[in-house]
């Protein structure tokens, strides 16, 4: 994982995204996921339209120097980009490259948040993809992004499609003047929903967040990664900027899962009423 604070010079993000690969794969790592939109800083806390000159094609230019440094390294590297897929037609989105190079594919964020300080539906149409995996040379990973981790859905479907690591590029923090018991009761709420996901569908968890003060937010860092039975086996620092890697045992999915049968025992012929909105009552 590779938690930065981002500024407004886009080359100086990007190279410090790639310097953090660098060290990751000099460490040892397999598998390489940045924050959510590292190129940039967090611009969704407005609504301002020059914003949409950020954005970028995908595949394009990003994802062929990640593929190249992908290739270099031997590494896979998720990247969460702001993308420009038409005129007036843009996705929160991010990309997978191989160990190998090649482009794997993209998953486009499916719950877009519009609250104070994250107007993400000013700028984002929600994903019309599905959820996606990808079979990376040392894994089949699951990718969803920031908004999406509050979803037991997201991470189910994407689970049960083989996923056997979830990935989560996120960008959330707390407003610069918020109380500390707040503060800790939001990071607390975030970090435990993720943790039941490993749990309810047996799988690792790792979510990457950034750090750092932008406009009225402070980024609150915190990425960490569980074990398949949602045990935090790493937690970040809040405010610094950091590269870790993070050893999984990938058997162990299989062990919690025969000792904690939740997929045997779902019940699917009874969860049509998710599929409604609100249940009400006659």
């Amino acid at each position: 994982m590779v938690q930065n604070s981002c500024s407004a010079d886009l080359a100086s993000n990007f190279q410090k995204a790639a310097q953090g690969i660098r060290e990751a794969a000099a460490k040892g790592a397999q598998i390489i996921c940045l924050q959510e939109l590292f190129g940039s800083l967090y611009f969704c806390d407005v609504e301002d339209h020059e914003n949409f000159k950020l954005a970028e094609k995908i595949p394009g230019q990003s994802t062929e120097q990640f593929s190249k440094l992908a290739k270099e390294l031997g590494v896979v590297i998720i990247a969460s980009l702001f993308e420009k897929r038409a005129e007036g037609l843009y996705h929160n989105t991010t990309a997978v490259l191989d160990a190998d190079g090649s482009y794997l594919g993209k998953y486009r964020k499916m719950h877009i948040p519009d609250d104070p300080g994250y107007y993400e539906k000013f700028y984002f149409t929600p994903g019309d993809l599905g959820y996606k995996v990808f079979q990376t040379k040392f894994a089949t990973i699951g990718v969803l992004i920031c908004w999406d981790q509050w979803y037991p859905e997201a991470a189910r479907i994407t689970s049960l499609m083989g996923a056997e690591l979830l990935f989560y590029p996120t960008a959330i923090g707390w407003h610069k003047d918020q109380d500390e018991i707040t503060n800790r009761e939001q990071y607390h709420a975030w970090q435990t929903v993720q943790k039941s996901h490993a749990v309810a569908n047996g799988v690792p968890v790792i979510a990457v967040n950034r750090v750092g003060v932008e406009g009225d937010m402070k980024f609150w860092g915190g990425s960490f990664v569980t074990n398949a039975f949602g045990w935090v086996t790493y937690q970040a620092d809040h405010e610094q900027e950091l590269v870790h890697v993070e050893a999984i045992d990938m058997a162990q999915s299989d062990r919690y899962r025969t000792h904690w049968p939740f997929l045997r025992d779902r019940r699917i012929e009874t969860y049509s009423p998710i599929l409604k909105r609100f249940i009400d009552e006659d």
